[in-house]
This record gives C-alpha cells, sequence and structure tokens, in this order.
C-alpha cells in the first residue's frame, strides 16, 4: 500500500504511510481492494493536506515565493516550479543564478576535483600531420594540387608520392635521377 502511493510523484514513503495512519487504513492492504471511500479520502488528503492538519514542515513547498502560502507540490507541478524558480534566480542575477547558469555546484559543495562533467579542459589531441618532401610545395600552399583536384595525381598513379619508403625509392627510380646516399648530404 506504502509502495503504491509512492509511485505518486511528490508523495515519499513517510507521506504515504502518515496519510494510511491518519485515515486508519491497514498498510498492509492492497489499493485494489480499497472502498471508493477510502480512495476519495487519500485523493482529498493528497490534494491539501494542510486541511488534514499535517505539519507545515511535511510540505515540500513551505512559504511558496509568490503566494507566501505552503503547499504540497505533485507530479508535473514539481519541475515545473523548480524550473521557474532557477530562471527567476538567472534573471534576478543572484549568485545561485550566476552558478545555474555556467553550470556549477549551487550548494557550496567543493569543485576542486569533482564536477568536471561539463567541457573538455586541456590541450585537445590533434591529428597526425604528414611530413613534407624537400622542395614540394607543403600541402596547403599556394601552386600544391588540393587532394582531389584535377592538377593532382591520384593515389598510386605515376607521379603520385606513394606511401612509405619503398614507395620514396620507386618515384625516384622512375624519375631517372640517382640521388646520393645519406651520408654524402652531411657535407
Amino acid at each position: 500500500m506504502i509502495v503504491g502511493l509512492t509511485q505518486i510523484r511528490g508523495v515519499g514513503y513517510m507521506f504515504a504511510n502518515t496519510i494510511l495512519n491518519v485515515l486508519k487504513i491497514n498498510h498492509n492492504q492492497r489499493i485494489g481492494h480499497l472502498s471508493p471511500e477510502q480512495v476519495n479520502s487519500i485523493e482529498s488528503i493528497i490534494k491539501n493536506p494542510s486541511a488534514s492538519n499535517f505539519p507545515s514542515w511535511f510540505l515540500n513547498r513551505r512559504k511558496d515565493v509568490e503566494t507566501g502560502e505552503d503547499k504540497h507540490l505533485l507530479t508535473s507541478d514539481i519541475a515545473f516550479t523548480v524550473r521557474n524558480d532557477v530562471e527567476r534566480e538567472k534573471t534576478s542575477g543572484s549568485w545561485r543564478g550566476y552558478r545555474h547558469m555556467f553550470g556549477l555546484k549551487v550548494r557550496g559543495q567543493r569543485t576542486r576535483c569533482t564536477g568536471r562533467k561539463g567541457g573538455a579542459v586541456g590541450v585537445a589531441k590533434g591529428g597526425k600531420v604528414m611530413p613534407t618532401r624537400e622542395g614540394a610545395p607543403a600541402a596547403g600552399a599556394e601552386g600544391a594540387p588540393a587532394a582531389g583536384a584535377e592538377g593532382a595525381p591520384a593515389a598510386g598513379a605515376e607521379g603520385a608520392p606513394a606511401a612509405g619508403a619503398e614507395g620514396a625509392a620507386k618515384t625516384k627510380e622512375s624519375s631517372g635521377k640517382k640521388e646520393a646516399p645519406a651520408a654524402d648530404k652531411k657535407k
């Protein structure tokens, strides 16, 4: 019975237990076996608990900002009211409003090592950079054909740079120029 009442948003375990105690309904009874009078009395208490002499500290919205009265909110009214409260804090420029705006902790918790769910902080890793050949214009420089452009040779075609050291040797051999070994270049 208690668990069935707690399925209503805004009714917790203690609130459901107190409702059943005030109405003197058996806690172990099934909801389907309630009489229509008992169902109506449960509904009336849930809708207006202050009329049934519930203490004000039991209600979930005490001293409402707009009306100043104690209320007990249910179902979608809870989310709607919380959203309005946060918007009011943001527009008034309060400290809590600023914390809500920037997605930081609002209730005074520490933020040194927790609450890092937001945007990335630090250096982003970049992709691999392709090495450039000596004498050839760098990619993106003027005069260098862009990949996929009409003037650029297709990968694997003759005249196109092949991948790896083997491809570099093949292109040098096919061009007819012989290069000196690396030891001679240092001189």
